[in-house]
């Protein structure tokens, strides 16, 4: 098993890198984002490997943020969601975004990954839902959003929607909100809070 490849970066494509290690190349698949990341061909580069071995072939899978290795595994926990699809919607979703559609419902955010319909959204966002408020992976969003939609911070995202704004917006709002005055805040605070963040 394959947990990590050091090695100088031979070539890359539209979703591969070939990686040269001590003379021998691998292919790895990777996301876009991770695609983006790496460096130049002949500069040295480093990735973590989730190896998937099957019986016609083993595929390596590589990123540059260990992170995005760690949601790459949870997402094919999700019936329907292969390796191709985690990494669409890793390409569409850097992880810290990926957790913030969860918490926040946002179907959209990841219908936006090629090959991930409305209803295939829905069973990812309801699967992985709890999942999405471990600290673990809570601490991967930038500033750490509000870990799952419950009492006023639920009540106060449902009010910015009705006026017209994103689900995720909202949340963001809530949840910068929600850390500046704290757990217990009221829904009207939070909710003044939240216009406040909006109107930055």
């Amino acid at each position: 098993m394959i947990g990590k490849l050091s090695g100088i970066l031979d070539s890359a494509g539209e979703d591969w890198a070939l990686v040269d290690v001590g003379g021998v190349g691998y292919v790895v698949h990777c996301s876009a984002r991770t695609l983006r990341a790496l460096p130049r061909p002949g500069e040295p580069v480093r990735l973590h490997i989730a190896t998937q071995m099957r019986e016609d072939a083993i595929n390596l899978y590589g990123f540059v943020d260990p992170a995005e290795k760690e949601w790459f595994g949870v997402l094919q926990t999700v019936q329907g969601v292969g390796a191709r699809v985690a990494l669409a919607i890793l390409s569409v979703l850097p992880p810290g975004e990926l957790v913030q559609a969860i918490a926040a419902q946002d179907r959209a955010a990841l219908t936006r990954a090629p090959g991930v319909g409305p209803k295939l959204g829905v069973r990812i966002l309801s699967e992985l839902r709890e999942t999405a408020g471990k600290t673990a992976f809570a601490a991967a969003a930038e500033g750490g959003p509000v870990q799952g939609e419950v009492g006023s911070a639920a009540d106060a995202i449902s009010a910015l929607v009705n006026l017209g704004y994103k689900r995720a917006e909202a949340f963001s709002a809530v949840s910068r909100a929600r850390r500046d005055l704290g757990e217990s805040a009221a829904v009207e605070a939070l909710i003044r809070g939240g216009l406040k963040e909006l109107a930055r």
